[in-house]
C-alpha cells in the first residue's frame, strides 16, 4: 500500500479487534499515525482490559509506524474528548475519525428491555456523535478532516432481533449526512460504510435454527481485512470530494447505497379524508411499497 496517509493522524475506535484492528493496521501501513481506541470490553459492553489495543499498537510500532492506545468509552462524552485530545497532544493534529466501536444485544423486539436498547444506541449512535463532535473543532480550524462511520444493512435494509442495533445504525447514516452538510464549508467530509465481515461481534449472532445457521455460515465467508483498503482510500486526499455517501464493502465488492427519495405520489385537489386515503391514496402507492426484506433477502449471492 502506498503512503496515501503520510503525515495524517487517525483515531480508530474499537480498533483492538476485528474490523477496527484491520483498519488501524491499514491506516498505519498507509503512513498515518494511529490512536487505537478500544475499551477491551466484552460484546455486551462490560469493561475489560486494554490488551487488544496494546497488541495492535505494538504491531504498528514493530512495522515502523507510530501508535498510541486509548482505553476510553466512546459512549462517555469526557472519554471521547480525551481520546481526540490524546491524538492532538501526542501527534500535533487529528485528520481522520473512524467510528467503529460497537456492541450487540440481539433480542426480539417484544422481549427487548430498555437497557438493551439504550446501551446499544449509546455505544453506536451516541458514541459516533461524541467522538465526531470532539474532533469537529480541530477539523474546522485546520480546514480538513475525514469521518468514516460504520453503519449496517441491519439498519439500511433490516434484520430480525436487532431493533436496537438497526435503529442506531440507521441513525448513524443520518448523522453522517448531517455532518457532511454542516462541515462541508470547512473542507470536512463524512461518509458511512456498511461493512460485511465476520468478526467477534457478528460471531455472537444466534445460530440455533436452520435459518440462523445458514445466515451465520454465509457471514463466515466475509473477511474483515477486506474492508480496510476502502476505508483508507476514502480518507486519502484524492477522495476529498466524496462526502455524504453510504457505501458497502463485501469482500471484493464495493457498493454505493441509495438514499431515501420520493418514488411515487398521490394528489387530490380538494384534500384528503380518511376514507379517500383508504380508497385512493394507498391503492395508488401500494405498487411501490417495499416488502419486509432483511439483509439476506437483498444480498442473495455468495460474496465475490
Amino acid at each position: 500500500m502506498s503512503k496515501l496517509l503520510a503525515g495524517k493522524v487517525a483515531l480508530v475506535t474499537g480498533g483492538g479487534r476485528g474490523l477496527g484492528r484491520g483498519i488501524a493496521l491499514a491506516m498505519a501501513e498507509a503512513g498515518a499515525k494511529v490512536v487505537v481506541n478500544d475499551l477491551g470490553a466484552s460484546l455486551d459492553g462490560q469493561s475489560g482490559t486494554e490488551q487488544p489495543a496494546n497488541e495492535v499498537a505494538a504491531a504498528i510500532r514493530a512495522a515502523g509506524g507510530e501508535a498510541i492506545v486509548d482505553g476510553g468509552s466512546v459512549a462517555d462524552w469526557g472519554d471521547a474528548n480525551r481520546m481526540v485530545q490524546a491524538a492532538v497532544d501526542t501527534f500535533g493534529r487529528i485528520d481522520i475519525v473512524v467510528n467503529n466501536a460497537g456492541i450487540l444485544r440481539d433480542v426480539m423486539f417484544h422481549r427487548m428491555s430498555e437497557p438493551e436498547f439504550d446501551q446499544v444506541v449509546a455505544v453506536h449512535l451516541k458514541g459516533s456523535f461524541n467522538v465526531s463532535r470532539a474532533a469537529a473543532p480541530h477539523f474546522k480550524e485546520q480546514g480538513s478532516g475525514s469521518y468514516v462511520h460504520m453503519t449496517s444493512t441491519s439498519g439500511l435494509i433490516g434484520n430480525f432481533g436487532q431493533a436496537n442495533y438497526s435503529a442506531a445504525k440507521l441513525g448513524i447514516a443520518g448523522l453522517s449526512k448531517s455532518i457532511a452538510l454542516d462541515m462541508q464549508k470547512f473542507g470536512v467530509r463524512s461518509n458511512a460504510v456498511a461493512p460485511f465481515a465476520w468478526t467477534r461481534m457478528i460471531d455472537s449472532i444466534p445460530s440455533e435454527t436452520p435459518e440462523q445457521k445458514k445466515r451465520v455460515d454465509g457471514l463466515k465467508k466475509l473477511v474483515p481485512e477486506r474492508i480496510a483498503p476502502f476505508v483508507v482510500g476514502l480518507c486519502a486526499d484524492d477522495a476529498r470530494d466524496v462526502t455524504g455517501q453510504i457505501f458497502g464493502v463485501r469482500n471484493n465488492e464495493i457498493y454505493l447505497f441509495s438514499q431515501p427519495r420520493p418514488i411515487r405520489s398521490a394528489h387530490r385537489g380538494e384534500g384528503w379524508t380518511p376514507e379517500t386515503v383508504l380508497e385512493t391514496a394507498l391503492p395508488m402507492l401500494r405498487a411501490s411499497f417495499f416488502p419486509l426484506d432483511r439483509s439476506g433477502d437483498v444480498f442473495t449471492w455468495d460474496p465475490v
